[in-house]
């Protein structure tokens, strides 16, 4: 008996130390202990810190100064950025609105009693000092020539009444490209002249030529280029003449690509529609309706058709139905699906919107200072951004996309600038903008 007693004494203790030596490795009940921050920080594990720039590290110095690419230019530099298109990360396009002057480094604060009590400029640290989305008009300031059709979008600007051409702006370089170190590597500044607001750059993943395809939305139209920018091979709508119909555009913004022969065109700011072109430019259909802003609820009604992306393995289309605050998701052909707000406005403002080849609609809110990722049937994910201009911060990020090595690119109009992300180290792969979708080059 006492044999016995002593046999079940020692079982007890064995058990005992396989409990404690269990839950001393954080398994209990066959559950693994997680590591801290697992499932919210971009980092699991990370001691200290936060997440400011989400799961990526911005680029510093990047791009270089516009001095350091082009003669006689100190003293110019970037204008509003409205997209950024990385063809590889020694090849990254982007569409802005000419240049702007550097602005000093230092200001005398003086107190502006004619707009309001209590009124100074600067404001003070971490406010930004100018606001690009307005400080060059569009077109150049240049008219439509006598014997078009008046251009609401691009007034006369040339007596200085939007700021003195020259001085406080130049509609110069365009179109640049830059290469992974930042340097401005390519000169496009021969189509100057026919921009009004280029607003989309994108390329084909399924063109072998690689043509580039520029969406311009205050002079109306969409023109396709050669690899080297060299050639103007097509154009659709009527340069610098807004309208509904097949030949005409009302302020177009963004286009995406489902295959190799199928395009689709968000038309636009002021337009109320969704285009598909094959890719030879020929229209196959459309849809969309003008709707009653801010809370239109109704399916295929639009307000501001600002963004759009697809998924080329489900084949449906998704829309940024920017004055409602909802995204849309349509099939190919333009039969609903399902649509889901972004949040509550203010301050929700979504500029553009992007999926990658992990599914994931990523959505840029102008009006938070994030970018918001959601699954494909709208759950919410995670979001990241901090509002300001310091290198890594957002104001206004308008355009954004990523190239094959998972670099992120961000074009933002409020800032003037263009920006570069490399992923942390350890950060979460289900936190990162996908990579794009595969295809021929």
């Amino acid at each position: 008996m006492k044999g016995r007693t002593l046999k079940i004494g020692a079982v007890s203790m064995v058990l005992l130390a396989v409990i404690l030596v269990t839950n001393q490795f954080g398994i209990v009940r066959g559950q693994q202990k997680k590591t801290p921050g697992e499932g919210f920080a971009a980092v699991p594990g990370l001691k200290g810190g936060q997440d400011v720039f989400g799961p990526y590290d911005p680029v510093q110095n990047w791009p270089k100064p516009l001095s350091e690419s082009l003669p006689n230019h100190e003293g110019w530099t970037w204008s509003q950025s409205t997209n950024i298109f990385p063809e590889s990360p020694d090849r990254v396009l982007v569409t802005q609105k000419g240049e702007l002057p550097v602005l000093p480094t230092r200001f005398k604060t003086t107190w502006l009693p004619d707009i309001g009590p209590s009124i100074k400029f600067p404001v003070g640290p971490g406010v930004p000092l100018r606001e690009t989305a307005s400080a060059t008009p569009s077109c150049g300031g240049i008219p439509n020539s006598a014997g078009m059709p008046k251009n609401p979008n691009c007034p006369d600007a040339r007596d200085g009444h939007d700021g003195r051409p020259g001085v406080d702006w130049r509609w110069e370089h365009v179109i640049v490209v830059f290469d992974r170190n930042g340097k401005m590597i390519e000169d496009w500044s021969q189509w100057d002249k026919i921009w009004g607001r280029p607003h989309d750059v994108e390329i084909s993943p399924y063109d072998p030529d690689k043509n580039i395809w520029i969406v311009d939305a205050d002079n109306h139209f969409v023109s396709e280029f050669t690899h080297d920018g060299k050639q103007r091979i097509l154009t659709l709508g009527t340069p610098g003449v807004p309208g509904a119909d097949d030949t005409h555009f009302s302020r177009p913004t963004f286009m995406a690509f489902m295959d190799a022969n199928t395009s689709y065109l968000a038309d636009g700011y002021d337009g109320t529609r969704v285009i598909k072109y094959d890719m030879h430019g020929k229209k196959l259909l459309q849809w969309g309706l003008k709707g009653n802003p801010p809370n239109e609820t109704r399916p295929g009604y639009f307000n501001s058709v600002h963004g759009i992306a697809v998924d080329p393995t489900t084949r449906r289309v998704y829309v940024n139905d920017r004055n409602n605050g909802r995204v849309q998701v349509f099939d190919e052909n333009g039969k609903f699906f399902d649509q889901w707000s972004f949040g509550p406005r203010p301050p929700m403002n979504i500029h553009s919107i992007y999926m990658g080849s992990d599914h994931i609609l990523w959505a840029a809110d102008q009006g938070s200072n994030k970018l918001l990722a959601y699954d494909a049937d709208g759950h919410f994910l995670y979001s990241w951004g901090t509002f300001g201009t310091c290198q890594g911060c957002m104001w206004g990020v308008h355009g954004f996309a990523t190239d094959k090595e998972g670099n992120l690119y961000t074009a933002e109009v409020r800032t003037g600038r263009v920006q570069k992300y490399t992923p942390r180290k350890g950060a979460n792969p289900a936190f990162l903008v996908g990579k794009p979708w595969p295809g021929v080059w």
